[in-house]
């Protein structure tokens, strides 16, 4: 056992005495372990990203994208997206500010799509539950659609389903004041307890739910609804996962306790994908800036790579 496996053995079995093997105790050690490595783990990564941010400003983002053609401009946009902080009610006016600055829209898209779907939050839960091989497959898979999905869209020509308003707003160029690496230190710290705090509850609350399912939920029922030999499994959890919102913070908790419970990683994965890329919130409030025919395009393209990729993770792994 490790630290925290031993810490959260001596709480839930030494001293609070519950029983070892039943549906209460395996939930509730199964609730203070991850939520333990979580909070160390999210902690220490942000940190470190955060540093990572003080180098890409979003001042300095919009000129690196600004005259990239497509393909190229599609794969920088990707990476930039991770160590970009980025939620819901960031979407307009992030979309408006690359516009305005002359980003093509199939390079502007390909940064939306990744920023939530492989961003520092996402890394670190995903290290933490499920180990180095399988984070790395999940950032390269959703690298992988953001670009594809930027560069479909960057083909169909579809400016002109941008409302009119976005390319007559003109956004103030902020100076960036240059910082020394006390203020990167310093800033780093204060963005690991912020974000920390502000995803906190989606934590607990991830991690809740997924120890409920550890302890309770039946392997057997898991199995033959969403294993790897039911072919529909992926699309229905895609299509699960549209209405609600989340963020990585509260998914990926669950999605590991599905997974130990049997649903298969592909048809997980692409339930946690669609969660936090296709959250309903988000896109009504792209709305502002798209129209309806470029939402639908969004969606589409994006459920069908998803679901692909899941249907992928399932027959190879």
């Amino acid at each position: 056992m490790d630290p925290l496996e031993s810490f959260a053995y001596w709480l839930i079995f030494d001293a609070l005495q519950l029983q070892e093997g039943t549906p209460l105790g395996e939930s509730a050690s199964f609730f203070v372990y991850d939520t333990l490595k979580v909070f160390i783990l999210l902690l220490s990564v942000i940190f470190l990203v955060s540093i990572l941010r003080t180098f890409i400003t979003p001042q300095k983002i919009k000129k690196l994208l600004g005259k990239r053609k497509e393909g190229l401009g599609n794969v920088l946009a990707a990476l930039l997206g991770i160590p970009t902080p980025f939620c819901s009610c960031s979407a307009v006016p992030l979309f408006i500010g690359f516009v305005e600055s002359g980003v093509p829209l199939g390079i502007t898209f390909s940064f939306l799509i990744s920023a939530p779907m492989v961003n520092e939050v996402a890394v670190a839960l995903l290290f933490g539950l499920f180990g180095w091989e399988i984070t790395i497959l999940y950032v390269l898979s959703g690298l992988l659609i953001a670009v594809v999905g930027g560069v479909l869209i960057g083909h169909m020509n579809l400016e002109k389903e941008v409302e009119g308003f976005v390319y007559e707003v003109r956004s103030k160029e902020l100076k960036e004041a240059p910082m020394n690496w006390d203020a990167r230190i310093s800033f780093a710290k204060s963005q690991a307890l912020e974000i920390t705090r502000k995803v906190g509850l989606y934590i607990v609350l991830g991690v809740g739910i997924g120890a409920f399912i550890h302890g309770y939920a039946p392997q057997d029922f898991l199995v033959e609804i969403a294993g790897s030999n039911n072919l529909f499994a992926v699309p229905i959890a895609v299509i699960m996962g549209i209405p609600l919102y989340s963020n990585a913070a509260g998914t990926i908790p669950i999605v590991n306790a599905l997974i130990e419970k049997g649903m298969a990683l592909g048809t997980a994965l692409a339930f946690m994908m669609s969660v936090i890329a296709l959250s309903l919130p988000e896109m009504i409030i792209l709305r502002k800036v798209l129209k309806p025919k470029l939402i639908a395009i969004f969606v589409a393209i994006l459920a069908v790579s998803i679901t692909l990729t899941g249907l992928l993770f399932n027959l190879i792994l």
